[in-house]
């Protein structure tokens, strides 16, 4: 039997959908996927002896806090990015600008390192919530679409092409994603969230990110909104990205994911694990003390986390080496705290 949460999630996901323009709501009615595909698996290039690495930057330059972070887990050339195409995915849920969507001075930082570094071309592309989209007007709300095209990147918006159905593994809440063809066309993905809480999932980072590139008819409040968390994880077994880079340069520490109460962090998060950068993410979270789904519970509690573990998505707490570059001291104070949240 539902829940009364439960029950009055799922009304209010229906409702959303139906406020969809007629075309709109017709075709995702209609939807098909295209063809079907396996998982994109790929290595974690970023690690030593046998651990995942995820560092920290700080600084008062995007492009350089993200080429430090970066550096400390290995550098992009661990990438081998010459000739190479790149899709960076970063937060564009809604029209909002940062904290709630990804900092377009980080992504254009981003842009700017993956051609400094070789890359033969670079797209950036999303896909918004249900009720927010289209995901063109609300890039050219909060600037992402001016910083990724002034950068040199090329945007994609997913709802413009097609969707392939990709079986999971493992998985309890959903047997079958559908998600973007932009997660089989580049050579290698970055990807880009931001910091935020969550009312629904708890927190966003990594793990939450790749849910703008399911297909809207399996967003998790319409797949099952007891599972938030749960789904967030098993959609991940999809796909991996080369790398994840994580916008904390100000991050939301309350509420979310459309308003929030932002909090000043100056911070770049760098790893090639998914499981290592969130827990990052939210040692930060927990030291503001803000956000009750964070704070109440241990890191390595948290359901996205153990979920994603029990999955085989990243490595657990004693398999991560924690690095930090330079910084002033609250940076330094930031890092300490996240420490011992941590226990990285």
């Amino acid at each position: 039997m539902l829940s009364r949460r439960t029950l009055f999630q799922t009304i209010a996901a229906s409702m959303v959908f139906l406020s969809l323009s007629e075309g709109q709501a017709f075709s995702q009615f209609l939807f098909r996927p295209k063809e079907k595909r396996k998982p994109r698996y790929r290595e974690n290039l970023f690690i030593e002896n046998g651990k995942s690495l995820v560092a920290v930057s700080s600084g008062k330059d995007a492009e350089e806090m993200v080429e430090r972070a970066v550096s400390l887990i290995g550098g992009f050339e661990k990438l081998a990015l010459s000739g190479k195409t790149v899709l960076v995915k970063p937060n564009v849920v809604s029209g909002e600008r940062n904290p709630a969507t990804t900092n377009p001075e980080v992504l254009s930082a981003v842009v700017k390192l993956l051609y400094k570094n070789g890359a033969k071309k670079v797209y950036a592309g999303d896909m918004s919530a249900l009720r927010t989209v289209s995901t063109r007007r609300n890039m050219s709300r909060n600037g992402i679409l001016k910083a990724a095209e002034a950068a040199g990147a090329e945007v994609i918006i997913f709802e413009d092409f097609e969707w392939y159905a990709v079986p999971l593994s493992g998985t309890e809440h959903i047997k079958e994603a559908y998600v973007t063809e932009w997660i089989f066309r580049p050579d290698v993905i970055v990807n880009l969230p931001v910091v935020k809480t969550h009312r629904s999932a708890s927190y966003s980072i990594t793990l939450k990110n790749f849910i703008g590139c399911t297909h809207l008819r399996q967003r998790p409040y319409l797949v099952n909104p007891s599972a938030w968390e749960e789904l967030v994880a098993e959609f991940n077994t999809a796909y991996t990205p080369e790398l994840n880079i994580v916008d904390a340069t100000t991050s939301m520490i309350a509420g979310g994911p459309w308003e929030g109460t932002p909090g000043v962090t100056n911070m770049i998060i760098a790893s090639g694990d998914r499981v290592a950068a969130d827990a990052i993410g939210l040692g930060l979270i927990k030291t503001f003390g803000k956000w009750e789904p964070v704070v109440s519970k241990d890191v390595w509690e948290q359901t996205q986390l153990k979920t994603a573990l029990s999955l085989g998505i990243g490595k657990p707490k004693k398999e991560i080496t924690f690095l930090k570059g330079e910084g002033d001291e609250a940076f330094d104070s930031l890092v300490d705290k996240i420490r011992e949240h941590t226990g990285l």
